[in-house]
C-alpha cells in the first residue's frame, strides 16, 4: 500500500507541475490556414501525393504572418496517417500589417508546430529577433527523437513603419 500512496504523490505532483507549465507556456500559433495545394505524384486509388501551402499568424506579434509549403504523402500510408512525410519545408513571412508586440518572447520560441510521423517526428517553426537590424527572423526545421534533420527554411521580416504608425523594436521584447 505505501508504494501505490507513493505512486499516486508522485503523479498527482507530476501533474500539479504539467497544469503549472501549461499556464506558463507562451502563445502557439492556432492550426493553420490551408490556402491551396498541388498535386505531385498521381495515384490512381487512393489520394494524390501533393505540395499544400500553409498560412499562419504570429500569435505574439501582430501584423506578421507566415507562408509555409510542405509535402504530404498520398497513399494509403498517408489516407491512415502512417507515411512520415519528409523534411523539405519551404517558409515566407512578411509584415502583413501595423506590428504589434503582444508579449516578450525568447530567442529561437516555437511559434508553431505539428507532428510530420506517427511518433518520431515534427515540424517546428521559431522566431528570434535580429535587434541590430530591427528584424524578426523565422526558422522552419523539422526534428526527430533519435535524429534532426539538417534542411529548414528562413524568412525575415524588417519591421518598417506602417501608415503613420512607427516600427516596434524586436529588441525591446526579445529576451536572451
Amino acid at each position: 500500500m505505501m508504494w501505490r500512496t507513493g505512486t499516486m504523490r508522485c503523479g498527482m505532483a507530476l501533474l500539479g507541475a504539467m497544469v503549472l507549465a501549461g499556464a506558463t507556456v507562451p502563445a502557439r500559433a492556432e492550426d493553420p490556414d490551408r490556402i491551396f495545394d498541388k498535386s505531385t505524384v498521381w495515384r490512381p486509388l487512393t489520394p494524390n501525393d501533393k505540395l499544400v501551402v500553409y498560412g499562419i499568424d504570429d500569435p505574439a506579434v501582430s501584423g506578421v504572418a507566415c507562408w509555409y509549403t510542405q509535402p504530404e504523402k498520398g497513399g494509403i500510408k498517408g489516407t491512415l496517417g502512417l507515411a512520415e512525410d519528409v523534411s523539405d519545408i519551404s517558409l515566407a513571412c512578411r509584415q502583413t500589417g501595423p506590428v504589434v508586440f503582444k508579449e516578450k518572447f525568447k530567442q529561437g520560441e516555437v511559434v508553431f508546430s505539428e507532428r510530420r510521423s506517427l511518433i518520431f517526428k515534427s515540424m517546428q517553426i521559431v522566431r528570434g529577433c535580429d535587434a541590430k537590424r530591427n528584424t524578426l527572423i523565422y526558422m522552419v526545421y523539422s526534428d526527430r527523437v533519435v535524429q534532426g534533420s539538417p534542411k529548414n527554411s528562413t524568412s525575415a521580416v524588417p519591421l518598417m513603419p506602417w501608415g503613420t504608425e512607427a516600427s516596434q523594436k524586436c529588441g525591446d521584447f526579445a529576451k536572451g
